[in-house]
């Protein structure tokens, strides 16, 4: 069983900047990659930043240049900075981790989200 929590949302004006946390707890295999998503209301979830277990990451197009995903292997834990926030940034953002098995299977988990406002 692993869990996730996310945290570090809130309301921040236009241009401003938060820092997002995900701490993954339970039995968490040591080959997992971890990202972030995010869902604004009546849209569909999208895909934020994603970093592999051998720290290679990515950022969707519209976050490049403003936000950096990192992470902390031996915390478990991956952070979302975001910077020059703009209001179509609003939306709950979720941490994922995909854990790999020697099989080569995955699993998926993922957090209850924070809420991250951004206004104008």
């Amino acid at each position: 069983q692993v869990q996730l929590v996310e945290s570090g949302g809130g309301l921040v004006q236009a241009g401003g900047s938060l820092r997002l946390s995900c701490v993954a707890s339970g039995n968490v295999f040591p080959i997992n990659d971890m990202g972030w998503y995010r869902q604004a209301p009546g849209k569909q979830r999208e895909l934020v930043a994603y970093i592999t277990s051998v720290d290679t990451a990515s950022l969707t197009d519209s976050v490049k240049g403003r936000f950096a995903i990192s992470r902390d292997n031996a915390k478990h834990t991956a952070y979302l900075q975001m910077n020059s926030l703009k209001p179509e940034d609003t939306a709950v953002y979720y941490c994922l981790i995909k854990m790999y098995f020697k099989d080569g299977s995955y699993s998926d988990y993922w957090g209850r989200g924070t809420q991250v406002t951004v206004s104008s």
